[in-house]
C-alpha cells in the first residue's frame, strides 16, 4: 500500500457514503405503479458491518428520498443518514451536529454533486468508484477496482482496516 494512501486511510474514524452510483449501480428503476426499487449489493452490507464492529462511525448522505434507503440504513444498524440533501456538505454539518465525528472523514461519492462533501473541512480522505464522473476520480485520493453497486465496499473495508491494523482475515 502506497505510504500516504496508509496514511489518510489510517486516520479514518468515520466514513460517509453517497448512495446512486455508490452503494447502488446507479440506476433508478420506477414500476408502474410508480414506486422506486433499488438494488443493494449483500458484500456491502457486510463490508459496512464489519467497519461498524471495528470501530468506525458509518453515515449516509443522498440527493433523493427513497423508502428503501431507510430500510437498507435500519437493516445494518446505521443511525446517521440524511435524505433530501441539496448540499451534501450541509447535511454532513447537521450529521456532525448530531453527534457523527466531526474530523478524520472518509467521503465516498461518484458525482458532481458529492464534490461538496468532498470540500468539506472534516473530510480528509476521498473516496471513488470505478464508473465515477472523471472529475470526481481526478480529485480523489482513492479509486475503488469494482464498479458503484458492485460491492465497492469490501475494497473500502479493506484498505482502510488493513491500514488501522484492524482487518481480521
Amino acid at each position: 500500500m502506497d505510504k500516504q494512501l496508509a496514511t489518510l486511510a489510517g486516520g479514518v474514524r468515520a466514513i460517509i457514503f453517497d448512495v446512486d452510483g455508490v452503494l447502488t449501480d446507479g440506476r433508478i428503476i420506477y414500476s408502474a405503479d410508480g414506486s422506486e426499487l433499488k438494488q443493494f449489493h449483500v458484500q456491502d452490507g457486510a463490508s459496512l458491518k464489519l467497519m461498524m464492529q471495528q470501530g468506525l462511525s458509518i453515515g449516509i448522505i443522498t440527493g433523493r428520498h427513497s423508502p428503501m434507503v431507510q430500510r437498507r440504513a435500519d437493516e445494518l444498524g446505521i443511525s446517521y443518514l440524511k435524505q433530501g440533501a441539496a448540499r451534501k456538505d450541509e447535511a454532513l454539518a447537521e450529521l456532525i451536529e448530531d453527534g457523527f465525528p466531526g474530523t478524520g472523514i472518509a467521503a465516498v461519492g461518484d458525482d458532481l454533486q458529492d464534490l461538496d462533501l468532498f470540500a468539506h473541512p472534516g473530510v480528509a480522505f476521498h473516496v471513488t468508484v470505478a464508473n465515477a464522473h472523471p472529475a470526481v476520480k481526478e480529485r480523489a485520493h482513492f479509486v475503488t477496482q469494482r464498479r458503484g453497486g458492485d460491492g465497492v465496499c469490501v475494497e473500502i473495508a479493506q484498505l482502510i482496516l488493513t491500514a488501522q491494523n484492524k482487518w481480521p482475515y
